[in-house]
């Protein structure tokens, strides 16, 4: 059995699509589960929705909702000609259970309104997909993941319980007969049948569960790319394909902030050896990048930028050090707002947390702290990351920066400077 996951980008226009269709039809012979993202810019487009409504501004959270609908439909009629009906229904239902709920008034949290807006995405785009396999004579069986994945109620960050989750899912994939299994990534459901999701670019982290429960041969992520770059090509003309890594250099990218992998995806892998490959949907011919256990030597630097980023300066208001106790009731703020740095530097007195920009928490993190430090906040930061660095790449990346605060070990350096 092996894994596919498609992201957005791979499904975000009848063409490619069709093109989904071609590659699944080369693998036809095979038993698979083909986990799939909501299509391009939907997620984005929800999130709107979600936001307008929490504000009270039900008629434009509607609008914005239709706007959507109508971008699914439009899909569904240049794909479909006999399964057009019976995907018009399916959708439909989807889309009735956002109406109702945009139709109330919130009196829950923000992020409770989101999972269940937002989880949508990937309901409307696996039943397109799976009615457009079905007129291509591929048969396959939909699932609706929510039935499956049982989580927490850590709503936008959900914990999975594999416990209840894994004898469901694999009952849902060996019992079916055929070859092809549809089902959705990034949500689950909590004990309620609250749909939640499992954090942004989450998908990767549901293909991983299920090859894990299912002990998949492998599991291979589509992208745009031709696999796992060493830089982000839009932005260092450089960048070069590596075609080989171990799952320990791939958690310390995604711990640093490379998005080409979700960073919860390698730990369900890891434990059972199951290999990852990195393919491009556009040509599948190419290698693309294997990820495995074995130890891989000469990899080239490796960078990771992260933009919108925040320093916030703390320092104690009576001059006393910096000791175990500020440090505990810090951490113990990082838990109940669910922030985590991306870096932290320690003085006698003084403490710097870089931090991605989300302002509402910010602002939380900001207000809590000063009970204990004068705090000062620069924001529109950049960090930089560099793995397996040498003095020409630091030469080419930060000769040229506005430096305000750096990190060195043997294998990595983080640097902090103005975008």
């Amino acid at each position: 059995m092996k894994i596919f996951k498609f992201g957005g980008a791979s499904v975000n226009s009848v063409e490619r699509i069709k093109n989904l269709g071609s590659i699944i039809k080369s693998y036809n012979k095979e038993k698979l589960v083909i986990i799939i993202s909501a299509m391009g810019k939907t997620t984005n487009g929800l999130e709107k929705v979600a936001s307008a409504f929490f504000k009270g501004n039900r008629e434009e959270a509607l609008e914005l909702f239709t706007a959507v609908k109508n971008q699914h439909l439009t899909t569904a009629k240049y794909l479909l000609v006999l399964q057009y009906n019976e995907c018009i229904q399916q959708l439909n239902d989807f889309f009735t259970e956002v109406e109702w709920l945009l139709h109330d008034k919130p009196v829950r949290n923000f992020d409770y309104y989101y999972d269940q807006i937002v989880c949508t995405g990937e309901l409307f785009s696996t039943c397109i997909i799976s009615h457009y396999l079905k007129e291509e004579k591929i048969n396959n069986q939909w699932l609706d993941v929510r039935d499956l994945l049982r989580t927490d109620n850590n709503f936008r960050d959900a914990g999975v319980q594999f416990e209840f989750s894994a004898p469901r899912i694999s009952a849902a994939v060996n019992e079916y007969a055929g070859n092809i299994t549809i089902t959705q990534g990034f949500i689950g459901a909590t004990d309620d049948n609250e749909s939640t999701t499992l954090g942004r670019e989450g998908s990767d982290y549901t293909a991983a569960i299920f090859a894990n429960i299912l002990n998949a041969a492998e599991l291979t992520i589509w992208k745009d790319v031709e696999g796992v770059m060493n830089a982000d090509p839009k932005t260092y003309q450089e960048a070069q394909l590596i075609k080989e890594l171990n799952f320990n250099e791939v958690i310390e990218m995604a711990y640093y902030g490379a998005q080409v992998i979700h960073p919860k995806t390698i730990k369900p892998l890891q434990n059972k050896n199951i290999p990852l490959l990195v393919k491009c949907f556009l040509d599948p011919s190419l290698e693309g990048t294997i990820i495995h256990h074995k130890h891989i030597k000469n990899l080239p630097p490796i960078i990771v930028n992260k933009d919108h980023q925040v320093l916030m300066h703390l320092k104690t208001k009576d001059f006393s050090f910096i000791g175990e106790e500020p440090m505990s009731a810090l951490y113990q703020i990082f838990g109940e707002i669910k922030v985590k740095p991306n870096l932290i530097q320690t003085g006698a007195i003084s403490l710097q947390l870089c931090l991605d920009d989300h302002n509402e928490k910010i602002g939380l993190l900001a207000e809590k702290c000063s009970e204990m430090f004068d705090v000062q906040v620069e924001k529109s930061l950049r960090l930089i990351t560099i793995r397996h660095y040498d003095e020409k790449i630091i030469q080419e990346l930060l000769s040229s920066q506005f430096i305000l605060l750096q990190q060195k070990t043997r294998e990595t350096i983080q640097t902090i400077c103005r975008m």
